[in-house]
């Protein structure tokens, strides 16, 4: 970890949603080096190992934290579940007293076309993809006021601007951008920032369920070299989180490495 005066998010605290795996993963480190002290919140501690990505990974997040000389806690959550998202507020506030950034970044994919998608996996994903962006803000918001530094960060994807990916992940995804926007317009007057992130191929274990043919595609379709990694959207996420984004909110950022940009 770098010296105290450099650190740009020094003493807050934040909840990271699917912060065992992946993005999240990659999002609780970027913070935790910045100064954070970090919830880990996940339905498992265990990280994802994929067959592309993140091969090696076994290490939990907290552990991972700890060996950085930061704080950090695992907590047990289901985000689409309310009974689940209020114990996890309630042992963010017991444990640091407090909550500054919240990260919304649970997500789940599951393929198919529209014909054949099953109606419990549209329901899984519309619940736990915006369901649990809702629920998550509408609990943490009280908590959330009474910080001077107040952050909502939502994760969405490149697929909220166009099809892809399956009917239920694009339109949770699609659907988050307008949430972040609604969210925004009513925290302005108490300070609070609400921002969205749409990450676009990130090398991590969620990439599974394409064919290596698809990945290959989408590396031809990127135009910068190569993929992005969870520490591009873990620095982006710090940037929104800091004080440099202090009048930034409501915005749509793509970290993409230019996927967007084509016709």
């Amino acid at each position: 970890m770098g010296e105290e005066e450099d650190m740009r998010l020094e003493g807050r605290i934040g909840i990271v949603t699917g912060g065992s795996s992946g993005i999240g993963r990659g999002i609780c480190m970027e913070f935790v080096r910045e100064g954070a002290k970090v919830v880990v919140a996940d339905i498992q501690e265990e990280p994802k190992r994929g067959k592309y990505h993140e091969t090696e990974t076994v290490t939990p997040t907290v552990v991972e934290i700890e060996a950085l000389g930061g704080q950090g806690m695992f907590v047990k959550a289901d985000v689409a579940d309310e009974l689940s998202v209020e114990k996890l507020i309630e042992q963010t506030v017991d444990r640091f007293g407090r909550i500054d950034i919240l990260v919304n970044n649970a997500g789940i994919q599951i393929p198919g076309s529209s014909e054949e998608f099953l109606v419990e996996d549209w329901n899984r994903i519309i619940d736990v993809n915006l369901k649990g962006v809702f629920l998550t803000s509408k609990l943490a918001i009280p908590y959330l006021k009474r910080s001077k530094v107040g952050r909502i960060i939502n994760m969405a994807s490149v697929q909220s601007f166009g099809g892809g990916g399956g009917p239920a992940y694009a339109a949770s995804k699609a659907a988050i951008l307008n949430l972040t926007r609604d969210i925004a317009l009513e925290l302005a007057p108490h300070g609070i920032t609400v921002n969205s992130v749409c990450p676009g191929y990130i090398e991590t274990a969620i990439q599974d369920y394409l064919t290596e043919e698809q990945i290959e595609y989408f590396r031809e379709r990127t135009p910068m070299s190569r993929f992005g990694t969870p520490w591009d959207i873990g620095r982006a996420c710090v940037f929104l989180a800091s004080e440099d984004a202090a009048w930034i909110t409501a915005i749509s950022l793509p970290v993409d490495g230019g996927w967007l940009a084509p016709i």
